[in-house]
């Protein structure tokens, strides 16, 4: 049996896991699109370590595109067995592969445009093969093994990361004896709102473990609200300014928007307008109130004093381009929430380039950003940004508030994997940047985990 790392190996983007097993037959787990720029990964979301058509199953942790997003480039190049999910994943998976497909066609048609090269750029796939895609899924629920085939089970678990994650724990039956193999995936963070808390996988004998903020600490939970509200009284009420929140359309922006919504009923929130610029967004949100298996106690609780936790007075969910466009033109007092969380892309970089010049205006970074992004420049203070082609100069005031991220720290992966110490044979670290999985592996080897591994891309390793 053997595992190769074809994605998200020393870089946070891009999952995709091999596992063959020793008569040949393949399971990938993730199927993840590359979102970055580095150089030595230019062409990555087109070239495969395998054959696609030869694949036997896809197993996939959660919907987020850097872990589902070339599920349809799969489908398109051969893959016709079954793609195992959780059934809220399957949900999520329906509209964000179709967002993808429509922005990978809008920017292909768009370059062609402008470049007019001889060879047309092409998308990696459209929105046929999305639909073809969907039609390969298979919903599961959490805490209930099913059966890739006779000798092969798989159980997930709620990973608390975004709406229907799930750690993959993968039982292989060899002779007389069982060898185990777990997926993190994504694992969320404890006391979260609206979903579940993480919940632990069984003991492994091998363990692939994100690593995204290996080296850190995020800020305490319980000044969340109040941080928050600071915010948006300093900016929108003292400064008259506009609050820009670049979020990711699942998970971040349903959290951001019922924090507000608690905020709103208690009489607390200032009586400005609140728009969620994103279709994606829109069309997620149902998702989440379609999905009450997936909620935690507290948001039960709420549920029975408001019966729509994504909803208030004030609050606007846009659609249209037109009225997207017009809210940069717009000088009141506002908080806009729009993707990408990254601000590469989407129309959150449009209001980005609208806001970053005045200094009235704030940008609340609430999550992690990869360095070469707009967001990852922000974050380290840059000075100037290049946006459209154009050199902006950052005067709005940036703000920083990691504890809104969806992904657990280093002390939170340490006890999320706890009940794997003298367990794991070993352990590999993925979905991370080399520097923090090289301080993660120091403080699992600190904790008594023995064997921890920092892949290659590429690279494949006999169990």
């Amino acid at each position: 049996m053997r595992i190769q790392f074809c994605g998200a190996a020393r870089t946070v983007t891009g999952s995709a896991h091999l596992l063959t097993l020793d008569d040949g037959y393949t399971i990938l787990l993730d199927c993840g699109l590359y979102q970055g720029h580095e150089a030595e990964l230019k062409g990555f979301n087109r070239q495969w370590y395998f054959k696609p058509e030869a694949l036997d199953a896809v197993v996939l942790s959660h919907a987020h595109i850097d872990h589902s997003g070339r599920l349809p480039k799969l489908v398109k190049d051969g893959f016709d067995n079954v793609i195992h999910s959780t059934h809220a994943t399957r949900s999520l998976c329906s509209i964000m592969l179709l967002d993808s497909a429509h922005i990978q066609q809008y920017d292909a048609e768009y370059y062609n445009r402008k470049h007019k090269p001889k060879e047309p750029r092409q998308p990696l796939y459209t929105s046929r093969d999305v639909h073809q895609t969907m039609g390969r899924f298979a919903g599961f629920a959490y805490d209930k093994w099913f059966r890739l085939r006779p000798d092969v089970e798989v159980l997930f678990r709620d990973a608390g990361h975004i709406l229907g994650s799930a750690s993959v724990t993968l039982r292989i039956r060899q002779g007389n004896r069982h060898v185990t193999i777990g997926f993190t995936g994504d694992i969320g963070r404890p006391d979260r709102p609206i979903l579940r808390d993480p919940q632990p996988m069984p003991e492994v004998d091998y363990l692939i473990c994100e690593s995204t903020y290996g080296d850190k600490d995020h800020e305490e939970k319980p000044r969340e609200m109040e941080r928050l509200l600071q915010v948006i009284r300093h900016t929108c009420v003292e400064k008259k300014g506009r609050l820009l929140i670049p979020a990711f359309s699942v998970g971040r922006t349903q959290e951001i928007v019922y924090m507000l919504d608690q905020l709103a009923n208690a009489g607390r929130l200032p009586r400005i307008p609140v728009y969620v610029d994103s279709p994606l967004a829109v069309n997620a949100t149902t998702i989440y109130g379609a999905h009450p298996e997936c909620y935690d106690e507290e948001l039960e609780e709420y549920l029975l004093t408001d019966d729509n936790p994504f909803g208030f007075n004030g609050l606007t969910y846009i659609r249209s381009v037109e009225a997207s466009k017009a809210l940069n033109y717009s000088e009141e007092p506002c908080i806009i929430i729009s993707s990408a969380g990254m601000m590469q892309a989407g129309r959150v970089k449009h209001h980005l380039y609208h806001s970053i010049e005045n200094p009235k205006n704030t940008i609340l970074i609430v999550g992690y950003c990869t360095p070469d992004t707009p967001g990852g420049q922000l974050r380290r203070g840059a000075r100037q940004i290049r946006l459209f082609g154009e050199w902006k100069q950052v005067r709005a005031e940036v703000v920083i508030m990691d504890s809104f991220s969806a992904h657990a720290d280093r002390h939170e992966i340490l006890d999320f994997i706890s009940n794997q110490k003298g367990h794991a044979r070993k352990i590999f670290l993925v979905h991370g940047e080399y520097d923090k999985q090289t301080a993660l592996r120091e403080l699992l080897y600190r904790h008594g985990h023995k064997q921890v591994e920092i892949p290659e891309l590429g690279e494949e390793v006999k169990l």
